[in-house]
């Protein structure tokens, strides 16, 4: 329990502090609302408030939200997932616990149900380049650059949440080898690689070659990074 305890107040550290040095509080209010998955209306039925007054401070609309209004926000996040059975939380319980740095992660989410690979693909208007049947059950965004300076190997492994059957998306790659090459030297694979900011026909082909002999379905996207996260978020 303490354990727990102890993650679920650094989650709300992390959370309150990038909101309050944020330049742009209301978009980062919205970017943690989101990733937990609540609706505007159910924080503000917790704060017993209005949705229109989540609705201002994320459009910047009404000034940006004292030290008390963000800790109440957060504390809303938070016990409303635990509600749901933490499921949020536990996504991050092993990047908490590791010390991970969470600038490299741009989005991450457990899917209720599982998508197969091709309605993935469809959703994020890929091209899948190599197909295998998988099912996707979760994804996470990485920020490919950060990625490449600031992770080691054993913070690879963070990457796949609560649940390792998930798609791993690349943004910001140039060719997509590196990515791959990470992925198959690690013990632990994705259910599917998404190379996104290049066509189907940049990719390299030493990483075509290496998602053939993992069997992981690889796929190429270059939909803007907002559009995807908007796309994924509407859907899942």
């Amino acid at each position: 329990m303490q354990r727990s305890d102890d993650l679920r107040l650094r989650l709300c550290e992390k959370i309150a502090g990038e909101i309050a040095l944020s330049e742009n509080p209301g978009e980062t209010i919205k970017k943690w609302r989101e990733t937990f998955g609540i609706t505007q209306s159910e924080l503000s039925a917790y704060l017993n408030t209005s949705p229109s007054v989540i609705s201002d401070y994320e459009s910047g609309r009404r000034r940006s939200p004292g030290i008390n209004m963000i800790r109440k926000i957060v504390e809303g996040l938070i016990e409303i997932d635990d509600a749901r059975g933490g499921k949020t939380l536990k996504s991050y319980e092993d990047m908490l616990s590791g010390g991970f740095n969470f600038n490299v992660i741009l989005d991450m989410r457990e899917y209720d149900k599982p998508l197969h690979v091709s309605e993935f693909a469809e959703l994020i208007d890929g091209d899948l380049i190599t197909y295998y049947n998988r099912m996707i059950n979760g994804h996470t965004i990485i920020d490919s650059l950060r990625a490449i300076i600031e992770m080691n190997a054993f913070d690879f492994y963070k990457l796949y949440g609560y649940n390792s059957e998930r798609a791993l998306m690349f943004t910001g790659v140039s060719s997509g080898r590196s990515p791959m090459v990470a992925v198959r030297v690690a013990s632990l694979k994705p259910a599917a690689v998404v190379l996104h900011g290049i066509t189907k026909n940049k990719v390299d082909r030493i990483a075509i070659k290496i998602s053939e002999i993992e069997k992981i379905p690889l796929i190429s996207s270059v939909i803007p990074i907002k559009e995807l996260v908007d796309k994924l978020r509407r859907m899942l």
